[in-house]
C-alpha cells in the first residue's frame, strides 16, 4: 500500500470513529435527558452510558448545554425537512399521508427526542426559543403557504392550515409523548408496530376527510 493509499485509509478510519463516537453520544445523551431532565442529567453520565471517557465526550461537545442544544435541533431539522418536502404541485391526498407517516416515524424510533422536545416548550423553551422563532417559524409560514395553495386550487376544502398543523403535531408526538398512558390503558408492556400502523392509518384518514380530500 503507498503512503497516499495509507493516509486515506487512516483518515477514513477517523472519520468513522468520530462518527460512532457522535452517534453514541448523542444517544445515550438523547437517552438521559428524557429519563432524567437537563438539570439532573451530567456529562459523566452521559460518557458512562457511551462508553467513553469525559474528556472524549467535551471534546465533541464543550457544554452540557451544547450537547442538550444539538439533541434538540436535530430532532428540529428532521421535522422541518419533512415539512419541506411537502410542495403546492403535490396533491394532498399523497403529500399529507406521507408526511404523517414521517412523522409517526419519528415518534416510533426517536421517542425519547420528542419527550426532551416537549418538556423543553413546557418549561417555556430557554434553550430552543431562537430557533423556534426563525427557523421553525419560517417552514411554519412556507407549509401554511402549501396548504394555501392546496385550499386556492380546490384540493382541499378552506381550513386553517396553522391548526391544521397542530393537529397533525399533536395526534402524531403523542404516541411517543403519552406511549406510556396508551400502553397502560391497554394492558400493554409498550405499543407494538400494530398500534403505530392503526394510529397512521387513523390520522391520516382523519386529517385527509376532514380537510375534504378524496382518499385515494
Amino acid at each position: 500500500m503507498s503512503k497516499i493509499q495509507t493516509s486515506t485509509a487512516k483518515r477514513r478510519k477517523m472519520s468513522d470513529i468520530r462518527k460512532d463516537n457522535l452517534k453514541q453520544i448523542l444517544l445515550s445523551a438523547e437517552n438521559l435527558f428524557a429519563e432524567r431532565g437537563y438539570t439532573s442529567t451530567t456529562i459523566s453520565a452521559i460518557a458512562s452510558q457511551a462508553g467513553l471517557p469525559k474528556a472524549n465526550v467535551l471534546y465533541y461537545f464543550k457544554t452540557k448545554e451544547t450537547l442538550y442544544k444539538e439533541v434538540l435541533t436535530q430532532l428540529l431539522v428532521l421535522w422541518m425537512q419533512h415539512m419541506d418536502e411537502m410542495t403546492s404541485e403535490q396533491h394532498p391526498n399523497e403529500a399529507l399521508p406521507r408526511y404523517i407517516l414521517q412523522k409517526m416515524k419519528q415518534s416510533k424510533q426517536h421517542p425519547n427526542a420528542s419527550r426532551i422536545f416537549a418538556a423543553e416548550i413546557l418549561h417555556g423553551a430557554p434553550y430552543l426559543r431562537e430557533q423556534l422563532q426563525t427557523d421553525l417559524k419560517a417552514q411554519f409560514i412556507k407549509t401554511c403557504q402549501v396548504f394555501h395553495d392546496w385550499i386556492a386550487k380546490k384540493w382541499m376544502d378552506p381550513i386553517s392550515p396553522e391548526h391544521l398543523l397542530f393537529l397533525i403535531w399533536s395526534s402524531t408526538q403523542a404516541y411517543s409523548d403519552y406511549a406510556l398512558q396508551s400502553s397502560l390503558l391497554m394492558d400493554k408492556e409498550e405499543l407494538g408496530d400494530n398500534d403505530f400502523e392503526t394510529g397512521l392509518e387513523l390520522i391520516s384518514r382523519l386529517v385527509l376527510k376532514g380537510c375534504g380530500i378524496n382518499l385515494v
